[in-house]
């Protein structure tokens, strides 16, 4: 994922990032709110759009695991935001599962990583409407040493979306802390977390497939992911080294206010087997005028 951003002039500021008691901020489709199984549609309301599941690299009994979306920070022109990743995880309690992957920065793609510290969490339940999260130890009331305030809300809103994106659905997070002082990262847990708009904390383009990593056969690249891009229009190149040896385009389902599935399929019958990354980026007609540039997403993979 190289970096990138380009600000719709329709995004709110990221100020209005402030965690709170408030009520969901968008409508949560109807679903079934259970785990996706490995072999189902994996569908993410953190970003109120669905995915189809990708081909998991990991080896585990698909019987016993699900698929489910875990969010870690990239680099964008906007400043860092959220971008996920679909990973199988044990089925007796996904929610911790893929809590303690978010925790680690057990990433597939080297571009992400974690804002959390090594915090100890001890359970997470789905209870009483809200996502229950047991952090026992009264370790990290205040900020580690170069966590800045924006980047604390950040690291919350990095929970919340994972949390409900494995839940699927809208709920808010209530953090339970040990000791006396009730504080993470500086800021207080005595009320519940709730999502921040998806345009003002994740990255405006997100690569599904290939996954990193990947190896392609066939003669035919099939990508997707989600984005919120000009006019629905998501630019994708296919690059080996500096090298741009095929490019064109995806027309995502919607623009603007959210993220949109997009998806498309890539005749890579012509290339030479080997390894190749695949871009995926927002599109700027003001050509750099305007903003910061684009929003991009990237997967390194391998043609056989």
């Amino acid at each position: 994922m190289t970096s990138p951003s380009r600000r719709l002039a329709s995004l709110l500021s990221l100020g209005a990032l402030a965690l709170g008691a408030t009520a969901c901020s968008e409508e949560v489709p109807d679903r079934d709110p259970s785990p996706v199984s490995s072999e189902s549609e994996a569908t993410d309301p953190a970003t109120g759009s669905p995915s189809e599941t990708p081909t998991e690299t990991e080896t585990a009994d698909p019987a016993n695991t699900v698929t489910v979306p875990v969010y870690f920070v990239g680099d964008t022109p906007s400043g860092p935001r959220l971008f996920r990743e679909f990973r199988s995880v044990p089925a007796d309690n996904p929610l911790m599962e893929a809590t303690a992957l978010m925790v680690a920065g057990d990433v597939l793609d080297p571009d992400y990583r974690t804002l959390w510290p090594q915090v100890e969490i001890s359970d997470v339940q789905a209870t009483d409407g809200v996502l229950l999260v047991q952090i026992p130890s009264d370790g990290f009331t205040d900020a580690p040493d170069g966590m800045s305030p924006k980047a604390a809300r950040l690291a919350l809103q990095q929970l919340v979306y994972t949390l409900q994106g494995v839940q699927q659905e809208r709920v808010p997070v209530q953090i339970k802390r040990g000791g006396s002082d009730f504080r993470l990262f500086g800021l207080s847990t005595e009320t519940q977390f709730t999502n921040a708009e998806a345009l003002e904390v994740l990255g405006l383009v997100n690569i599904t497939s290939p996954e990193q990593g990947a190896t392609v056969s066939g003669g035919t690249l099939e990508a997707s992911g989600v984005a919120s891009s000009f006019e629905a229009n998501v630019l994708w190149e296919i690059r080996q080294g500096d090298k741009v040896v095929l490019d064109g385009f995806a027309t995502a389902e919607g623009w603007m206010d959210k993220l949109y599935p997009w998806e498309t399929s890539i005749d890579v019958s012509g290339l030479e087997p080997g390894d190749y990354t695949f871009v995926a980026r927002t599109d700027d007609p003001s050509g750099g005028a305007e903003g910061s540039g684009p929003d991009e997403d990237s997967k390194d993979f391998t043609l056989e």
